[in-house]
Parts: C-alpha cells; structure tokens; sequence
C-alpha cells in the first residue's frame, strides 16, 4: 500500500461525506471509512483503495492495476481528488480572518476542496447535476456508466459492487442515444461537452486566471456561469473558483449571516475570501447542510 502524505489537519469524515453523497453505482464505493472506483488509463483498467492513515498523516492507497507505468499517473489524480497538496494552515488561517467564516473553519478545521478524478468526468456529472438533486444526478450517472462506460476485468476489481468505468468522451460524442431520461436542452450540453473535450485533450487543464477559464467553458453549448464555475473548481482546481449562484451556497451563506442574501451580494462579500473562494464555498456547503445544485 502507498502512503501519500498530506500536511495536517484534514478533515477526512467531510471528505468522505462529500464522495459519498456523489458516488456513481458501478464506478465508486464508499464504505467502512474508504473510497474505491474503478480507473481507466489510455485504455487500461483497474481499480483503487483509498483510506485514511491518521497517525501517519497519510493516505494509504491499494492499487489493482495491469500497467506498473501507470501508477504514476493515477498517484496524481489521488492527490487531485483529495486535494493532498493543499497548504491548509494557511488556507483556513486567512478564512479565519473573517469574523463570520471563523466558527466554521473551527468547526471543521481541515476542511478541503475535493478535486475530480477525471476533468471530463468531473464536466459531465457537473452537467447531469444542472437543476436536479445530488441523489438524482447520481442515479443518472449510473446509468450512463452502466449503458457506455466499459467493464472492467473482475481479476483487477478490489470490491465487488465496482463494475466499470467512466465513458470516454469518444464513446459519448460517438453515441447515437445516451439513452438517459433528461431534457432535451441537458442531452445536448452532454453531447456538447464530449465533443469539445474530444476535440481538445487540454480542454480541462488550466488556462489564464479563473475569468478566461470559465470564459473558455462558458462558450461550450449549454455551459452557463455554474457549470463552469463548477468545472473549473473541481477540474480544473482554480482555487478562486465560487459558483455564487448555488443555492447550497446561498443556503449557507443565510445560515451564518442569518438572513437571506443574493448573489450579488454574496459575491461582494467573498471579495475578501479571495484566493481561496473554493474553500470558502466548502465551509458554506458545509454549514448550510445541503448538497450544491444549481437552481431553476
């Protein structure tokens, strides 16, 4: 097992809440205080283990996967998905600056801002979300992993409620039917999103400041400000990133301040938060007790 050390604290319990509530049937498992899913590199798969190592500051990591010369690479995404590399002291020291951010980052001081796995897996769950539930945007997912994703050999599968893989963009842009129940304007956007990132293997690797990213997702079919504000959070990992129209956002916001807002003026407020917005909208989650879904 490989130890990936993290700089303390870090809220591993928040973590776990977070993928779990998310987890796609087939394509991830959240169990006994561990995450599994399957992976796919250039064409290869396995799967992962990943649980907390507390008393080592670490990670342990069980990899179940054909191509040794792969390993670096899904090392990489580990980190990315449990935002390993953040320098959290600093981070919640300068959201502790805020009079009304500092309980809660006493509250849950480690709190981190959880990365995707994969940049276009992270865009298409962000879209299967628009103005849907957590829950049912996941139920969607799976479907969509069970109809195009690929299965996985079972000699190289850790748990037995993992099956396959996420799709490839390929296999998404190449699909005559998705053959998932949405909206019409939705089903588009997906096949708008598989698409582009086919077409443009950097789709999700960073690009200027956080205003040309988002600008640069914003011009994909059916991409609007929360999506891409989103995209660029998790995918992408702009650190600054703040989907300020999220009502799970707005909901915390009225929790701490104890009054509604807008936002517009949740925005003004998170002036100050800056470069750290997408910590500050984790605490904001986190407090308002629901999960970010973008409103009608």
């Amino acid at each position: 097992m490989l130890q990936l050390r993290y700089r303390p604290p870090y809220d591993w319990d928040c973590m776990l809440d977070f993928l779990r509530a998310r987890a796609i049937p087939g394509l991830e498992v959240v169990e006994d205080e561990r995450y599994l899913r399957t992976v796919d590199v250039d064409g290869t798969f396995g799967s992962i283990e990943v649980r907390h190592l507390p008393h080592r500051q670490s990670l342990g990591v069980r990899i179940c996967f054909p191509d040794v010369r792969s390993l670096p690479a899904i090392v990489t995404r580990v980190r990315r998905v449990f935002d390993l590399g953040a320098d959290i002291e600093t981070i919640d020291a300068h959201l502790s600056g805020d009079p009304v951010l500092a309980p809660l980052v006493a509250q849950r001081p480690g709190l981190r801002a959880p990365g995707g796995w994969d940049g276009f897996e992270t865009a298409i769950r962000a879209v299967l979300g628009q103005q849907i539930s957590v829950a049912a945007a996941r139920q969607l997912a799976g479907k969509l992993v069970a109809l195009h994703g690929r299965a996985v050999p079972k000699s190289f599968l850790i748990h037995h409620d993992l099956s396959h893989v996420f799709p490839t963009s390929k296999r998404l842009a190449s699909a005559a039917s998705l053959g998932v129940g949405m909206p019409a304007a939705r089903l588009s956007a997906l096949k708008a999103v598989a698409e582009a990132a086919f077409g443009d293997p950097n789709l999700f690797r960073p690009f200027g400041n956080i205003e040309e990213t988002v600008a640069r997702l914003r011009s994909i079919r059916g991409i609007g400000e929360w999506t891409a504000q989103y995209i660029a959070l998790r995918a992408i990992r702009e650190m600054d990133a703040f989907p300020v129209t999220d009502i799970g956002l707005l909901r915390g916001a009225a929790f701490i301040e104890g009054e509604k807002t807008t936002p517009a003026n949740l925005l003004s407020r998170a002036e100050s938060w800056r470069p750290w917005r997408a910590y500050a909208a984790q605490h904001l989650w986190a407090a308002g007790g629901s999960r970010p879904y973008v409103p009608s």
